[in-house]
């Protein structure tokens, strides 16, 4: 349940970590912390994409704090500090992403509503986007904005992406679905060459998150499951509706790497352009963690959220709250 960290990476200051028990009785890792800044403007909830963890973020807690949000991050099922449904922990797998979904909902009605200050916002990557939009629709009071970083509405790089689900599907209905993807292995995503990877051209940060992991075994995850990559395409289905996206109430804002190769940049633009409340921008010369990335890249997606986020006046830096005053205001 606690959070590792790095001799030059502490945690941030003044973390509260519970475990929240979700469908099924699995317990998510939740971490929150209040703002250092003296004006509080509300909280944002952290949505990670597959295999990350809560600490892969200290950088971004951090600089939402001095922005004056307080900060809900955790972790889904079956990744970082959180139960995992199968006997090898290394196996990213889900059933259905409803599952996810349920995650959510658990840490928002016993986490965000019960002790977060409102507004209520949420910064959502990749897989955590997907999740988060279904959600969305079901429920628009869930946040009242909300930016999506890469969303995983269409998956980049198949040629054949319609052979991909079906061999997907056949092997899960043939008692596959737990079994990792074909090449798929147990080797932490984070841990895995920083030449050719697909994720950040940032040597750094990449580093930083694969000392974490070594520092911390158990957070890592390996490769995923046949069952989730099933799953994925399933939710995935949706997005495919053209009037999907003329459903949605909350207002969001979508930031799409140019050089994603991930998760599909131009379907997600597609999606965006139909958006009552809502738009993307593409983000030039990056790859598909954008938070992660290059301080250039980084600086291009700070203005956008604090041109979004919480939606008055822009962000102005200020003064942080002392440490010792702000122990005392948790």
């Amino acid at each position: 349940m606690q959070l590792a960290s790095l001799p030059d990476y502490p945690v941030p200051s003044q973390p509260s970590v519970t475990m929240v028990e979700s469908r099924g009785g699995l317990k998510l890792r939740v971490a929150r912390w209040r703002p250092t800044a003296r004006r509080v403007r509300g909280t944002v909830c952290l949505l990670q994409g597959r295999s990350e963890f809560i600490e892969k973020y200290f950088e971004v807690i951090a600089e939402l704090r001095r922005r004056g949000f307080a900060v809900v991050a955790f972790d889904w099922r079956g990744q970082g500090g959180s139960d995992r449904p199968l006997l090898n922990a290394r196996k990213g797998h889900v059933d259905d992403f409803s599952d996810y979904e349920a995650d959510l909902l658990a840490v928002v009605n016993q986490v965000v509503r019960a002790y977060a200050p409102r507004p209520h916002f949420a910064l959502a990557h990749s897989m955590g986007g997907t999740v988060l939009v279904h959600a969305l629709m079901r429920d628009p009071s869930l946040f009242d904005r909300a930016v999506l970083t890469a969303p995983m509405i269409a998956l980049a790089g198949l040629r054949r992406p319609l052979g991909a689900r079906l061999l997907a599907a056949t092997l899960d209905v043939l008692g596959f679905g737990g079994s990792f993807i074909p090449a798929g292995g147990e080797t932490a995503v984070a841990t895995k060459l920083f030449e050719g990877n697909p994720l950040t051209r940032d040597a750094y940060r990449y580093a930083r998150t694969a000392a974490l992991v070594a520092a911390a075994p158990e957070i890592g995850l390996g490769d995923p499951t046949i069952g989730w990559v099933h799953a994925a395409f399933r939710a995935m289905d949706p997005f495919r509706d053209p009037n999907y996206a003329l459903r949605m109430r909350t207002p969001l804002l979508l930031l799409l790497p140019a050089l994603d190769r991930v998760t599909a940049s131009p379907p997600a633009e597609r999606f965006a352009a139909r958006l009552k409340a809502g738009r993307a921008i593409v983000i030039a010369n990056a790859e598909h963690e954008l938070l992660m990335e290059r301080d250039a890249v980084r600086s291009q997606v700070w203005a956008a959220f604090d041109a979004f986020i919480p939606g008055s006046e822009p962000w102005v830096p200020e003064a942080e709250v002392p440490l010792d005053e702000e122990a005392e205001r948790v």
